[in-house]
């Protein structure tokens, strides 16, 4: 140093600011945080998870008889934004098959659709209105004679 320099004491209002600036930092991380959070929540997956807990086992249960009964499905969107159903269904008598399916925007900022589906070949079916943008989770319900089964795949 050179005698002409000035040294300057560390003081408590130099520890003040820096104290005053390492919270203001935190704070405002915190709020950017917590507002991207709130402004992006879609909802609950499930509205009671301990119901659900109880119920999860039912659930598989009913998964392997719906394929053990020779229930298969694939759905897809076509070029059109169009839910397309290829669906294999249980060996039996012939008799009419019922399908319904809705469609629910994954982060819940959309209304459910309904969707109307028909067949357009052996086995396939293709909605009547296409899904709008987005990513959506379709759910299908096919019933045929006694037999029932339930499907879903997140689209977009």
């Amino acid at each position: 140093m050179t005698e002409n320099s000035v040294k300057r004491q560390f003081t408590g209002w130099h520890m003040t600011a820096i104290l005053v600036s390492f919270f203001l930092v935190v704070i405002t991380v915190n709020m950017v945080m917590a507002r991207f959070a709130i402004a992006t929540f879609g909802g609950t997956v499930v509205d009671n998870s301990y119901v659900a807990s109880q119920e999860f086992n039912r659930w598989l249960d009913d998964a392997a008889a719906q394929r053990k009964a020779g229930w298969a499905a694939t759905i897809s969107l076509d070029q059109d934004r169009r839910v397309a159903t290829l669906l294999t269904r249980p060996k039996g008598p012939e008799a009419t098959l019922s399908l319904t399916a809705v469609a629910t925007h994954v982060l819940g900022r959309e209304a459910p659709v309904t969707l109307v589906l028909f067949p357009v070949g052996k086995d396939m079916w293709r909605s009547t209105k296409p899904l709008p943008k987005g990513r959506w989770e379709v759910r299908v319900e096919a019933v045929h004679t006694d037999s029932r089964a339930r499907f879903q795949k997140v689209l977009g």
